[in-house]
């Protein structure tokens, strides 16, 4: 479609625009993490525990971000900068896809530049980007799927299939998320002019090569009673319970910056209804049908769809780009690239820890925005995402302090528990600096591991109510209590009881402790 133009480009200045791209969203996170953030987060800490109990899968998650992680920690360690080393590596990877996607389609520097700095400036990812988690990652991979099938289309070479089949199994060996896009690619192949690849092998081994990636994680589930669909069905109905189909699509709008939206439209409209790109359909049936499942399932966090919108950055960039050449609308070019990087850099302390928490929770109120979270928790003055980033380290220095009130013979039997993942994350990570043995828990793959060998006889355990407690044990005190400023309500002032002599043994208890959500 666009060859001619291709051919008499720069190509050389177009590579240095996309890869100063994507080396400024690098600097953008390793600024961050060097000078800025407030702290490790909750779900990094259970990543870090789940690094050391290395598996074919786990409850809330395939394995493949877990086995980076920890690789990660050999190579660089635990520290918060190089924990989010890899994350502003795969960020920076997304805005480099998006740009090639645009050179691929034929786009002018434009385009370049708008889809790049729309790639930047989406909220969400800026904020996935920050932390280790396997988000990140998936953005990645999307992105570099929907290279894989451009280039495809372009070059004809069959080959693209079997990388294409790498890159979804290990999407799908990364996140289970990755099951849309390729539901999208398989819909695509019957109903766009791509149907004529299902005649041919190629199709058929790219699968092959996707499920066998993907294939240790089903035998993992087969295993552990289908630990993974329980844990997504309890997430549904519980936690995500309060996410409707409203929200979810208010969220497109708002998760990748509100500025943005004239760009990823105008990308669908022509992926799906012009003719000059009709070759592209394919793109467009990924995110419809990606938006549809999502809404159908009526619980669905937006950011689920998140990493579905490069491909449309890049379309809609180069839409804009060609509508925009006209004489009369030249001079929007400029002005709504400009807006589009104030927009960036306004919305991005609210998912960017860059601000001091003070600063931050009045530029917050300055701009009307009220703290959010997508598990209907109480909130103060920090959204959940932010919260989540106190109060660690506090908890383990606490426990600390009652364990060594304890004998070495009452240490050597004392089982420290904690109810969810963030809290035997945070005894289990900061607990070696105050030598506490590692943590017991019911939540999640915490329970899989199990009560490593303690009985049950002496216990002490983060949070909860005492009269719970006192059910359980036939001795129960309140060795103290830990707050933190910053931290989600219900991680505040929790007290820590010294529990004696559960009253069965604990390995008899312990399946009645399972906590999937």
């Amino acid at each position: 479609m666009n060859e001619p133009e291709l051919s008499q480009r720069d190509k050389r200045a177009d590579l240095i625009i996309i890869a100063g791209f994507a080396f400024g969203k690098f600097l953008i996170h390793a600024a961050t993490n060097a000078f800025g953030g407030y702290g490790y987060f909750r779900d990094e800490l259970y990543y870090l525990a789940c690094s050391e109990h290395i598996d074919l899968g786990y409850v809330d998650q395939p394995p493949l971000s877990i086995y980076i992680l920890a690789v990660n920690r050999f190579l660089l360690g635990d520290s918060i900068f190089a924990l989010r080393f890899l994350p502003a590596v795969a960020g920076a990877a997304t805005v480099l896809l998006t740009g090639l996607m645009v050179r691929e389609f034929g786009g002018r520097k434009f385009a370049l530049i708008l889809a790049c700095i729309a790639s930047i400036a989406s909220p969400i990812v800026l904020g996935m980007d920050t932390v280790f988690t396997m988000n990140a990652f998936d953005y990645a991979i999307w992105a570099g799927a929907a290279y894989l099938i451009i280039r495809l289309i372009k070059t004809g070479d069959p080959r693209h299939w079997l990388v294409l089949g790498v890159v979804i199994g290990l999407g799908l060996f990364n996140k289970i998320g990755v099951v849309w896009l390729a539901c999208g690619i398989i819909v695509g192949l019957l109903f766009t002019p791509l149907r004529h690849w299902v005649k041919t092998r190629w199709p058929w081994i790219s699968a092959v090569i996707a499920f066998l990636i993907f294939v240790p994680y089903i035998i993992w589930n087969f295993t552990h009673d289908f630990a993974h669909l329980e844990f997504i069905r309890n997430a549904t109905s519980g936690k995500y319970s309060s996410l409707t189909p409203l929200v979810f699509t208010i969220g497109q709008v708002m998760l990748q910056n509100p500025v943005s939206l004239p760009i990823w439209l105008t990308g669908i409209v022509l992926f799906l209804f012009a003719k000059e790109w009709r070759e592209y359909r394919i793109l467009g049936v990924i995110y419809v049908l990606s938006f549809i499942i999502l809404l159908v399932n009526q619980h669905s966090k937006p950011e689920y769809l998140s990493p579905a919108y490069p491909a449309l950055f890049a379309g809609g960039a180069i839409g804009l780009e060609r509508l925009l050449s006209n004489r009369p609308w030249r001079w929007v070019k400029p002005v709504y690239s400009v807006l589009l990087v104030i927009s960036g850099i306004v919305l991005a302390p609210l998912v960017l820890p860059v601000l001091p928490v003070e600063t931050y929770i009045g530029y917050a109120e300055a701009l009307g925005v009220k703290p959010t979270t997508a598990e209907a928790k109480k909130l103060e003055k920090l959204p959940q995402f932010y919260a989540d980033m106190f109060g660690w380290e506090e908890k383990a220095e606490a426990v600390a302090r009652v364990y060594n009130t304890l004998s070495k013979e009452e240490q050597a039997k004392c089982a420290i528990y904690g109810d969810n993942y963030g809290r035997c994350g945070a005894i289990d990570f900061f607990g070696r600096k105050y030598g506490l043995p590692k943590s017991v828990g019911r939540h999640n793959s915490y329970w899989i591991w199990g009560p490593r060998g303690y009985s049950g006889e002496l216990m002490i355990v983060l949070g909860g109510g005492l009269k719970d407690k006192q059910e359980k044990f036939e001795s129960v005190e309140v060795g103290g209590v830990v707050a933190c400023k910053y931290c989600m309500p219900y991680e505040n002032n929790l007290s820590i009881f010294v529990c004696r002599k559960l009253k069965a043994p604990l390995v008899e208890v312990w399946p009645q402790l399972k906590v999937y959500e």
